[in-house]
């Protein structure tokens, strides 16, 4: 992604100013995942502070960030919440509709689950195994991209159970999704050699690009990548479409942004598996268990410390231009990054969010605090 330098806000105009000041509550929408985290701090905020309760909703990283990007005024939100970084298409369209200056905080970090009910064995998946039930492509016996056939867990892996292939998840705007798609399934997709050996081409090896992707049949993707990127198409671009695109075919259903929603259907179902954010399985560890994914159980420990391979960094940004216009906006800000919130024993911690080390931990409050440039 190329740079992207986010500017100081030099002034709102007349006209913004006066429509954003007609409300006095904190508008935040955005991710599933941070909903939960941000609703916590929005309720203590109010209860301990001089202004009132921010309204959150949970819209999804991308709905939020359409959202967020649409203008400044009354109309368009405060902030937004995000379980990934800001994409630089966002940006871009942010700065189009006039939202030039934007503050960018990391709160944490969240592995992606996939669950099942408790009660039953708990799967231990690899990601080759993931991407090999959820991809809507996968090699076939020729080594060639086919619609994916696999019906169930054993079709996939002979070691794994003959049951049906049933995975609730979140739809395309949620922030989990992509996340789950890029680290999950092309992470699975990277363990097929002639997929791993694409990954590795630059935009100068056309003639290796072209012999990779007639081997794996994937013209139509290369062709996507190339109306995307133009001559500066890379063999990694054409296996981000290969890896990423999930099965439509009802082995993969989308589940809304309600991830309590999941974890309650998944109770009801057995032999169904969930995507959803480790603070969900945190909070419901009663109902729910998480697969075993590269042989790495998703625990705490493991995800602070990077063994546990599906997970994200977790993100909320906020609109220079509503600062001192709409109430208490600074104030949050510096209440959620403080250490009481999101220090290594803050009360979100408890909540199952995993921490910043001690270094980043200081330069994103010192930053945010500040309201300091900041770069993608």
């Amino acid at each position: 992604m190329k740079k992207l330098v986010y500017g100081l806000v030099a002034a709102a105009t007349v006209a913004n100013i006066s429509v954003a000041s007609a409300r006095d509550t904190i508008s935040i929408v955005g991710s599933s995942t941070v909903y939960p985290f941000a609703t916590v701090v929005a309720e203590r905020f109010g209860k301990s502070s001089d202004f009132k309760a921010p309204k959150v909703e949970s819209t999804g990283s991308g709905g939020g960030l359409k959202l967020f990007c649409k203008g400044v005024g009354e109309a368009n939100p405060d902030i937004t919440n995000a379980s990934r970084r800001i994409k630089s298409s966002e940006f871009e369209k942010c700065q189009k509709n006039g939202v030039t200056d934007i503050i960018e905080v990391l709160i944490g970090y969240d592995g992606i689950v996939l669950a099942n009910a408790k009660g039953v064995e708990p799967m231990a998946l690899t990601r080759k195994d993931i991407y090999l039930a959820l991809a809507k492509m996968i090699p076939g016996p020729d080594g060639k991209l086919i619609d994916n056939p696999n019906k169930t867990w054993k079709d996939v892996n002979a070691a794994l159970p003959a049951t049906k292939i049933e995975v609730l998840g979140p739809p395309p705007t949620s922030g989990t999704r992509d996340a789950f798609a890029e680290l999950a399934l092309e992470g699975g997709a990277r363990q097929i050699e002639d997929i791993a050996k694409l990954r590795k081409l630059e935009a100068d090896n056309k003639d290796e690009i072209a012999a990779l992707v007639k081997k794996l049949g994937a013209e139509s993707a290369w062709a996507a990548a190339v109306k995307k990127k133009g001559e500066k198409a890379k063999g990694k671009d054409v296996v981000k479409i290969i890896g990423r695109s999930v099965r439509e075919d009802g082995a993969y259903i989308e589940a809304g942004e309600n991830d309590n929603l999941i974890v309650n259907k998944l109770v009801a179902n057995p032999s169904a598996l969930g995507i959803f954010g480790f603070s969900f399985l945190d909070q419901n560890s009663d109902k729910v268990q998480g697969s075993v994914i590269d042989g790495q159980a998703p625990t705490f420990d493991a995800i602070a410390g990077g063994e546990y391979k599906v997970s994200r960094p977790l993100y909320f940004y906020v609109k220079k231009a509503h600062i001192g216009v709409v109430p208490g906006i600074q104030e949050y800000l510096n209440t959620f990054v403080s250490e009481d919130v999101i220090g290594p024993d803050g009360y979100l911690i408890d909540k199952g969010l995993i921490p910043l080390g001690d270094e980043q931990y200081e330069e994103m409050s010192s930053s945010a605090k500040a309201l300091k440039n900041l770069a993608l």
